[in-house]
């Protein structure tokens, strides 16, 4: 049987893994959710295709801090562990 803090050890590694693919999951359906709205957007206002291009990368710098913010914290509940 693993001993008590192994299997802390573990169970954190294996929650950092859930946390960082279902936040690059949410990421990903957030960037081709954007990225479809500008498209519809530019297809039907072409003349104003510059003003939502730069709206759409702001929008897709928005969506990425997402998962980056869940990693790092992830990442310092990994490391600075109160369990263990």
């Amino acid at each position: 049987m693993l001993e008590g803090i192994v299997l802390i050890k573990l169970v954190s590694i294996g929650a950092v893994a859930l946390i960082a693919s279902v936040a690059a999951l949410a990421a990903a359906l957030g960037d081709s959710n954007v990225a479809a709205r500008a498209v519809d957007g530019i297809a039907r206002q072409p003349e104003a295709r510059a003003s939502i291009f730069s709206t759409m990368l702001i929008g897709i710098g928005l969506v990425e801090a997402t998962p980056i913010i869940a990693l790092v914290i992830a990442l310092i509940l990994l490391y600075i562990n109160p369990l263990v």
